[in-house]
């Protein structure tokens, strides 16, 4: 039995990324054309791989079994092409990386754009995975590359894992701009006591850190609105319906709100993590040193 490597991959990215429709827009297939080549791999393993509900499909244990198979197949190809393609000194490949979500405009897309123009071979697939998410796959091998924070990493001492300092950046208080805390040089949490607030989603980095530092200063947050999208919190917060607690990174200069530290001030380190590779790959070295150059 020959596996067939792009259905292989077919596979690994149904593992990833959790539907057919996702699998083939990032293929730039059709779905119908997706779900024929899984057919055929169930066939040619004669296995079941996949189990449909509806107009839902999941992973059988086999699926699953073979899928990390599948990984570690293609990342052996992918080293070895890697590996043919350093002797031409030239980096080329596929480098999947996944980042945080003010991190996607502010240093992910940057990074990319830099990296097309010095290195064309080299193709970088872009995830919004937020720390508790990203750290996960990078040891499962779906993605590449990430771009966490040092704090929320959990990597600390993991010979496998290397972790990239990128830079700094902090967290600050998103207010509507005529605010009566505007106009200070820095806001005390305890000062917001009685302040409504936009959050991220429950469970999210974001939302564990604001939720610990108000209960610190002595009050639970009264939270009116919980968002996914950076974008709606601001618009929220610009309509002055609420205030937020945001990443510098995440404020974006289109919306007319007020942004003031926090007293004490608050930073997080933001930090890039790649598995240690048994051989070089110039591809993903590339990715690094084109964060690095437009790092934060």
């Amino acid at each position: 039995m020959a596996l067939n490597p792009w259905r292989l991959r077919l596979l690994a990215d149904l593992a990833t990324y959790g539907t057919v429709r996702a699998v083939a827009q990032r293929g730039n297939l059709s779905p119908s054309a997706v779900s024929q080549q899984l057919a055929t791999l169930e066939r040619e393993t004669r296995t079941a791989l996949i189990e449909r509900t509806g107009r839902r499909v999941r992973l059988t244990a086999a699926g699953v079994l073979l899928a990390g198979r599948a990984r570690e197949i293609l990342a052996a190809m992918d080293a070895a092409e890697a590996e043919l393609r350093g002797l031409a000194d030239e980096p080329a490949g596929t480098v999947t990386v996944a980042a945080f979500q003010s991190a996607v405009h502010a240093l992910a897309e940057p990074a990319v754009a830099h990296l097309a123009a010095r290195h064309p071979d080299v193709t970088v697939v872009l995830l919004e995975l937020e720390p508790h998410e990203s750290m996960p796959a990078l040891r499962r091998g779906d993605v590449d590359l990430i771009i966490t924070t040092a704090d929320f990493a959990g990597a600390e001492l993991d010979p496998a894992i290397d972790l990239v300092p990128l830079g700094e950046d902090a967290i600050v208080l998103v207010l509507p701009p005529e605010h009566p805390l505007a106009g200070a040089e820095a806001v005390t949490l305890e000062s917001c006591a009685d302040q409504r607030w936009s959050f991220d989603v429950a469970g999210s980095y974001m939302s564990e850190l604001a939720t610990r530092l108000c209960r610190e200063a002595g009050f639970e947050p009264t939270v009116i609105c919980r968002f996914n999208n950076y974008m709606l919190a601001l618009q929220h917060v610009e309509n002055g319906r609420s205030i937020a607690m945001l990443p510098k990174l995440a404020v974006d200069p289109r919306y007319r709100v007020a942004t003031r530290p926090l007293s004490p001030s608050l930073t997080r380190r933001i930090t890039a993590a790649v598995r240690r590779p048994s051989t070089p790959r110039p591809e993903v070295t590339a990715v690094l040193t084109a964060l690095r150059t437009r790092e934060a």
